[in-house]
């Protein structure tokens, strides 16, 4: 049987670079995958039924949260969104680590219902450095820029129950260490003691 996949929860504030990590140590390992969220929002142009999300209607999203079919759920305008729990233990199952990226609430949740996942917040150098990347996307008002460098001061004062702080301020440092935590966690010995148990 192969070793289970560990479900590793990602959080951080916008222009962390969190996905950019993640993406690159993706393709570095074959053992990872990003989960596939369900959503009650239709389809965009372009994006496919279970690649991008699981599209859904409201009667089954709320079915799912009843039934705790998710492992966290919110609602974003007027849309929700949420984890499926079997999408992720099928995925665990088959050895495959599970990314997660979701708000620090969102990982609060999913805490509490897998105790076991590993969770890893990232944070750029400075908050000086979170607004000029925030900045030079050119997509960003300078209102929303006050907004998002807000909601990162209260994440950070939220973010005490991770196991783990990435600072990225180079994405190939950040990548290696992202990789190294993740092999480290499969090193543990609870995970591994059944090989000794053997032993004679």
């Amino acid at each position: 049987m192969s070793e289970r996949g560990k479900l590793i929860v990602v959080s951080g504030p916008s222009g962390a670079g969190k996905s950019t990590v993640v993406f690159k140590v993706m393709e570095q390992r074959k053992d990872l995958c990003f989960s596939t969220s369900v959503t009650t929002r239709s389809p965009r142009p372009g994006e496919v039924d279970g690649r991008e999300y699981f599209f859904i209607d409201p009667e089954r999203f709320q079915q799912m949260v009843e039934q705790d079919e998710l492992l966290e759920h919110a609602t974003y305008v007027s849309h929700s969104y949420g984890t499926p729990r079997q999408f992720v233990e099928d995925k665990l199952n088959a050895g495959i680590n599970v990314v997660l990226d979701i708000e620090v609430q969102g990982a609060r949740q999913v805490s509490e219902k897998m105790p076991e996942a590993v969770k890893i917040f990232f944070a750029p150098p400075s908050l000086d450095e979170l607004e000029r990347r925030l900045t030079s996307r050119g997509t960003e008002t300078p209102e929303a820029v006050r907004g998002r460098l807000a909601r990162a001061r209260q994440e950070y004062a939220e973010a005490d129950f991770y196991d783990y702080l990435i600072v990225n301020d180079d994405v190939e440092h950040a990548a290696a260490e992202l990789s190294a935590i993740i092999t480290a966690e499969h090193c543990r010995f609870h995970d591994r003691a059944e090989i000794l148990r053997d032993r004679r």
